[in-house]
């Protein structure tokens, strides 16, 4: 009786915390969290990376909540290049569950953020679900301000995996969790039902509270010249 009565406490106190940050203040630290990371002195994600990917996702503070999923669980947003033109789509929810990141450093809270490399990548983000290192083939991503020690496992993949936890920074694997849309999110953010494909490929109106999660992508991965109008592969 006292295993279920601390199951069960463990359950509502983890489905508690994952409630607590509504959909706009996950955003606005989104953008904190990116703009903290890139802003550390040669330890941010590669420029030559960011200004060559296709999407973004972001999932601040996911948290090690064994009762609920039997593994790692956060909610974040993704953000796609645009097929025609410059800039960047509205956000998008998702949720990530299952696999593990280890916590290897004794946080029970990590930031993530994926890079997603190209059009194929993007088909399998805008999925019912996809499993990283199943579906789509996922790497740690390389530290600092330039690719180049990039290894061939890294240069292959479709997305690319960092984490933040207790400060440190650094590239993680992420193999066997799972990304879902969260058509409960988008609803909360743009007032009605929509999917992802939609956020992600049409030209939905961001909310305000995605400002300046969009001003930091700008910032550090804008479009190169030319880039805009071409279909990646």
């Amino acid at each position: 009786m006292k295993s279920l009565l601390t199951a069960a406490s463990s359950l509502l106190l983890a489905a508690g915390i994952l409630m607590a940050e509504t959909p706009q203040e996950r955003l606005r630290s989104s953008a904190e969290i990116f703009g903290e990371i890139m802003q550390a002195p040669d330890k941010g994600i590669p420029h030559e990376l960011l200004e060559s990917t296709q999407c973004v996702v972001i999932l601040p503070g996911v948290k090690k909540a064994a009762f609920v999923v039997g593994g790692e669980y956060g909610r974040g947003f993704a953000e796609c290049r645009r097929a025609r033109g410059a800039g960047w789509s509205a956000p998008a929810a998702f949720k990530l569950e299952g696999g593990s990141l280890g916590f290897q450093i004794g946080g029970s809270s990590t930031d993530l953020i994926l890079l997603v490399k190209n059009r194929s990548g993007m088909e399998k983000l805008l999925s019912d679900k996809f499993t990283l290192g199943g579906d789509a083939s996922v790497a740690a991503g390389p530290v600092g301000r330039t690719a180049a020690a990039q290894t061939d496992l890294q240069m292959k993949a479709e997305i690319l995996a960092w984490s933040r936890a207790q400060g440190v920074f650094a590239g993680v694997s992420l193999k066997g969790a799972v990304l879902h849309p969260d058509e409960d999110v988008n609803e909360v953010l743009y007032g009605h039902r929509l999917n992802n494909r939609e956020i992600l490929n049409g030209d939905v109106r961001p909310p305000e509270a995605a400002r300046r999660l969009t001003a930091e992508l700008e910032r550090y991965s804008p479009r190169r010249e030319g880039e805009a109008d071409r279909e990646r592969r």
